[in-house]
């Protein structure tokens, strides 16, 4: 199932993520010798609706084509079938960010290999690059707040986000043996993003050693994700449209990184809907009573939150969530 390379295939990096299908025959791990060792480790196209990490990575590979790299880099090109359509993954496929941790399926065991290899010849540093679906700022995220992660994660931006769910992503697994990081890069194919992702790879694979140092108050603005909210399978929604279980604000993406006072309505529910959305925390417990309620048919916040990654992507909802809630983390607990 994996493919590995110790070469760029020739064309390759004339090719979209859609085309990649072309050159590459699945998913591929390349490792590329650089000036330093150990390795940086690039993760993308996990997803294959995200292609900004792709871009990027041919842009920056272009760069180098003539000249050496300034560190090795191990690049794992994901999902190139569900890339080829457009989506996040296929029917009869599992989510390629969800599988990193035990279990039995050929993507697990995939993701497995993928991870021992990297162990095995040793790694720097591990990059994942993925994009919203929905409009929120370009931001980093964590599974440890050691000072590593954190340096890293302000390289690419000043807010960043600490979350321990949901399991079996890439950050978490490579967690364990390296600095990890996880940059999330805006809506697909923007300019923005592409360019973005570029520099914070270029400047990563420039790095002699990761500072070690905390980052300083004021430098960043850390979130701690405490849960994830879904809308259960019996219900049907949709946005500014009548005739649905639920009814949520077409404009509702733009509550993402704003902090919602208790109170704020974000959408209706059909008449006897008393908990239209499972909110579930870091430990898997029903928390839904906690954050929402509906009083006469509209869903109301019951305290302050502060949602992330708020789609209106009907698709990319059921196959992952609505979003996620936040909290502000002081430093201090870092």
């Amino acid at each position: 199932m994996l493919n590995i390379i110790d070469t760029i295939p020739e064309g390759l990096l004339s090719l979209p993520a859609p085309e990649l299908y072309r050159v590459l025959p699945g998913p591929t791990l390349m490792h590329l010798k650089g000036r330093r060792e150990p390795a940086l480790f690039i993760a993308t196209l996990l997803h294959g609706n995200e292609e900004t990490g792709w871009e990027a990575a041919r842009k920056l590979l272009s760069q180098y084509a003539n000249k050496e790299l300034p560190r090795s880099l191990s690049l794992f090109i994901g999902n190139i079938e569900a890339a080829r359509h457009g989506q996040r993954y296929l029917d009869g496929q599992r989510d390629y960010n969800r599988v990193w941790n035990a279990g039995d399926s050929p993507e697990h065991r995939m993701m497995q290999l993928i991870k021992d290899e990297m162990q095995r010849r040793g790694i720097y540093l591990s990059l994942d690059i993925h994009n919203n679906t929905g409009k929120n700022p370009h931001y980093a995220c964590v599974n440890k707040t050691y000072n590593e992660f954190l340096q890293i994660a302000t390289l690419f931006s000043r807010t960043v986000v600490y979350f321990l769910r949901p399991a079996g992503v890439q950050s978490i697994a490579f967690s364990e043996i390296c600095p990890s990081v996880t940059v999330e890069c805006g809506l697909s194919k923007e300019t923005s993003g592409i360019e973005h992702a570029y520099g914070f790879i270029d400047a990563c694979l420039k790095l002699a050693e990761i500072p070690n140092h905390a980052v300083r108050t004021g430098d960043m603005d850390l979130f701690h994700t405490v849960a994830v909210v879904k809308i259960p399978e019996q219900y049907q929604f949709g946005f500014d449209e009548a005739g649905y279980d639920l009814q949520f604000d077409k404009e509702i993406e733009y509550f993402n990184f704003h902090e919602l006072a208790g109170g704020t309505m974000i959408g209706r529910a059909r008449e006897g809907i008393e908990r239209p959305l499972d909110i579930r925390d870091e430990h898997d417990n029903d928390v839904s009573h906690q954050y929402f309620e509906v009083e006469d048919r509209e869903i109301r916040s019951r305290c302050t939150v502060i949602p992330a990654m708020i789609t209106t992507n009907s698709e990319i909802i059921r196959k992952d969530c609505l979003c996620y809630l936040m909290e502000r983390y002081p430093l201090s607990r870092a």
